[in-house]
């Protein structure tokens, strides 16, 4: 039978809704609930989780979310995005241009302006959280970035009615200690807290919250709060017995606090440090006391030496991770205990610790043989051999950093091109002694490299790309500020990847428009491009890169000469994807402005 509605006659409500779920894209969810009213309703009833800014008109926004979506058990409200009000809910007026709604356009649905007083705020307020507690009652996990009207008052309604929640994210909201408490007292649920820059908390809230969670919490972070003290950590210590999740940054916790936490909760696995009063002793603690210790994080310690290092390696035997940041006093000693303890290191991260050098690294090469990613920053004393090592001892290493790095070379990366098989992330930043044979060295032996970054590195030529394309497939490449690169390595990259989703070839003074139609004939895939202080590439380049080149979200073209409004309107009229356009303002004509003015970003507008 012709046009018989089969799908809605035979399949019920639960059927479809599992159906729903298993989409794994929004836009498949969203195309799904514009078919007929039935599949709207039971798809709003699969929606767990929305994302929404917290600038424009958030707290009316949240009243029409909660009317619709009433199994969210996830929000996540950023204030440092915005939002507007879909046209359909503007009444008869049209919407303004700015993307921040008034709330007076939608006074036809929703009565005369001063019944609306409560929703005047552009930002997230009390009035806004209380109508999320209200309306999403089932809610598990809230996150408030930068909220910073959000006081203890809405905090406290959102307690009493999300008694469910296990976790609580305030980064940057001023709530106080009466907020906290209540939650505290209400979320026995609770294990997951961040209090990043909670300003106006205090030892009092943090206290009442871990007499009232203790048992549940996981996971706590704390950060730039200055009236949190060792007084806090002590109450931690005493009541969070299955704390996992420690992450500390103040000035303002010394010995005693830690010592609390760690004597108090054994089942510790990550710790993040950056408190400047901290010392040996605390660490020497933790390598006795954390032998379930799996991720630890030392930032910008000036008290931290060796001793606390080897602490850890002959304690800490199940340790993985290992950052460190700016320890000026750690030495390769240091991370030679941390080698020969720590043998199922996974993860390494070394930093601006100026005193670790290449016999560390080697020591690492030399005990980790699980090593999947290593991360060097600033590393001047570590060499060619520290690398060398790593080749051979470290075979299952996938992802490698390599930042301002400044005597590690060609021979350094043609050792991880012949013992690292299994690289799938090349990162390497202004090491300006790598240059086209060491990366000609990865393409011929790194086959399943997927993500190639060389930045301002002056050495890598045209040669070293065409060996990436022959041997990789990537799916992202940067090759920023790379001088000697110009249309024969983009080109060979360009055939040789079709893959490719982002591209960031900005800076380079020899390409132009031969290396963009291949790119857009060759590259469907692309999403990202970044073309800024490309000068030679025209608007006939771009006709030809968004020729084929339609899921083209993203394009960035400043301070490219050749390019006219003429290029800025073709890429706008040509990609219906397209989400961000960065250009020069003086660029966009005014018919592109009314016709893809949300879309448009400028820089320096008065160059």
């Amino acid at each position: 039978m012709r046009g018989h509605n089969w799908i809605n006659t035979l399949l019920p409500d639960e059927l479809l809704i599992e159906i729903f779920r298993r989409l794994d894209s929004k836009s498949s969810r969203d195309a799904c609930s514009l078919v007929c009213t039935r599949w709207l309703r039971l798809e709003r009833l699969t929606r767990a989780a929305i994302r929404i800014g917290a600038s424009g008109s958030p707290d009316l926004f949240i009243h029409l979310l909660a009317a619709r979506f009433s199994n969210v058990t996830t929000v996540h409200i950023d204030e440092r995005l915005s939002v507007s009000i879909p046209t359909h809910f503007q009444g008869r007026r049209r919407a303004s241009e700015n993307s921040a709604v008034k709330l007076h356009y939608v006074a036809d649905k929703y009565g005369s302006s001063s019944d609306q007083s409560e929703f005047d705020s552009l930002c997230l307020s009390d009035s806004g959280l209380s109508a999320l507690a209200e309306g999403f009652p089932k809610l598990e996990k809230l996150r408030l970035i930068w909220c910073s009207n959000v006081t203890s008052e809405g905090l406290s309604s959102l307690a009493r009615k999300c008694t469910s929640l296990k976790s609580l994210d305030l980064q940057g909201c001023y709530v106080g200690d009466q907020g906290l408490a209540a939650i505290g007292q209400c979320c026995k649920q609770l294990e997951d807290l961040n209090l990043r820059f909670c300003e106006g908390l205090s030892d009092t809230g943090l206290v009442e919250l871990a007499l009232g969670v203790g048992n549940s919490l996981k996971s706590i972070g704390v950060a730039a709060c200055a009236k949190i003290t060792d007084i806090s950590m002590e109450a931690v210590g005493l009541h969070c017995r299955s704390l996992e999740t420690l992450s500390l940054d103040s000035e303002f916790i010394h010995n005693k606090g830690l010592l609390s936490v760690i004597r108090g909760c054994p089942h510790l696995k990550v710790l993040k440090l950056q408190c400047i009063n901290l010392t040996d002793d605390a660490l020497k603690v933790v390598g006795v006391s954390c032998l379930s210790l799996e991720m630890l994080a030392l930032y910008s310690f000036q008290r931290f030496t060796d001793k606390g290092l080897c602490a850890i390696g002959e304690g800490c035997k199940k340790l993985k991770n290992l950052t460190l940041s700016d320890c000026y006093f750690l030495s390769d000693k240091g991370l030679e205990a941390i080698a020969t303890g720590c043998k199922e290191l996974t993860h390494l991260e070394v930093n601006g610790c100026h005193n670790i050098g290449t016999l560390g690294l080697e020591s690492v090469g030399k005990s980790c043989q699980h090593l999947s990613e290593l991360a060097l920053l600033y590393c001047q004393r570590i060499g060619d051999a520290g690398l060398l090592q790593i080749g051979q001892g470290c075979k299952y290493l996938q992802a490698l950093h390599l930042v301002d790095c400044s005597s590690i070379g060609d021979e350094a990366m043609c050792g991880i091109a012949s013992g690292c098989k299994n690289l799938k992330k090349l990162h390497i930043r202004r090491c300006y002694e790598i240059g086209s044979k060491g990366i000609i060295a990865v393409g011929e032996n790194c086959k399943l490299l997927t993500d190639l970054s060389i930045r301002f590195c002056d050495r890598v030529g045209d040669a070293a790309l065409v060996a990436i394309a022959e041997g990789c497939s990537l799916h992202y490449l940067n090759v920023s500020g790379c001088h000697q690169i110009g249309d024969g390595g983009v080109v060979a990259i360009a055939r040789g990847c079709p893959q490719l989703c982002y591209l960031d070839v900005s800076v380079l003074q020899n390409l132009g428009d031969m290396a963009m139609a291949e790119v857009g004939e060759h590259c469907p895939l692309l999403k990202e491009i970044v073309l800024s202080h490309c000068r030679q590439i025209t608007d006939v380049g771009l006709a030809h890169l968004v020729k084929s080149c339609r899921m083209l979200e993203s394009c960035h073209m400043v301070y490219c000469s050749g390019i006219t409004s003429v290029g800025v309107a073709t890429v706008v009229s040509s990609c219906p994807n397209i989400r961000k356009v960065l250009v020069e303002k003086w660029k966009v004509s005014q018919r592109t402005k009314r016709r893809a003015g949300s879309v448009i970003s400028y820089v320096c507008v008065d160059l």
